[in-house]
């Protein structure tokens, strides 16, 4: 009999493949089956860490993109699964719950905005730093559409499960934005004032890509920054 390294509940179709017979879940390969300097299960434990990130990235993928579309309530853990071609206890075996899926897949889209807007940025400052950082957005937006729908739906909400997650790393996002307009206002309290033009990026670039998708980036690009124009 064989088992495998796949989580107890799932049917096989994210399953990472048979062990060794007799071989418990995450065991290491049987002494000498590796090379002289290559620690005993290492290429296995790797082989199946990269399969479960897959896994997870799917149910991702799947979660974000019906949520986006029919919402959080109304999507459930089968739906996710089904989209995702996995089994319904491989969601449970990797986040736990919907909500836990939820929050991953907000932190982690977040987390990539971060990144860009922080190289969008480098090493410009003031109107030129808040230039470059809308054109950024829009262009994660344009990427990342369903996405961006969560990101106008949840960001600005509060009482959520995920709230203090998604919190930190939207405060994160807008501190971007702040300190560029530190930069043309110095001493000045720019909080709402960033929030507002990532807001208002955030909204263009949604109207943009659902009611006016025949526009052009540039157009979209300068609606906005007409709006900082008197900063």
């Amino acid at each position: 009999m064989t088992t495998t390294e796949a989580d107890p509940t799932a049917d096989g179709r994210d399953a990472v493949g048979p062990l060794e017979p007799g071989a418990p879940a995450g065991s290491a390969e049987p002494a000498g089956s590796a090379g002289p300097d290559v620690p005993t299960g290492t290429r296995r434990e790797q082989a199946f860490a990269a399969r479960r990130a897959g896994t997870r990235q799917q149910i991702i993928d799947a979660a974000v993109s019906l949520i986006a579309d029919q919402g959080f309530t109304a999507t459930s853990v089968e739906d996710i699964a089904s989209a995702a071609g996995v089994a319904k206890g491989s969601v449970y075996y990797n986040f736990g719950s919907k909500s836990d899926v939820f929050e991953a897949a907000l932190a982690g889209g977040l987390e990539r905005l971060t990144l860009t807007l922080e190289s969008a940025r480098a090493d410009l400052h003031g109107k030129a730093a808040l230039a470059a950082l809308i054109a950024s957005l829009l262009e994660q937006i344009r990427a990342h559409p369903d996405f961006a729908k969560l990101l106008a739906a949840e960001v600005f909400r509060v009482g959520r499960e995920w709230q203090e997650t998604v919190g930190h790393i939207r405060a994160r996002v807008i501190e971007f934005y702040a300190a560029a307009l530190r930069e043309e206002r110095p001493g000045a309290d720019v909080s709402l004032l960033a929030a507002s033009v990532f807001g208002a990026t955030l909204v263009a670039g949604l109207e943009w890509l659902v009611f006016q998708p025949e526009r052009e980036f540039d157009e979209v690009l300068a609606a906005v920054l007409e709006l900082i124009a008197g900063l």
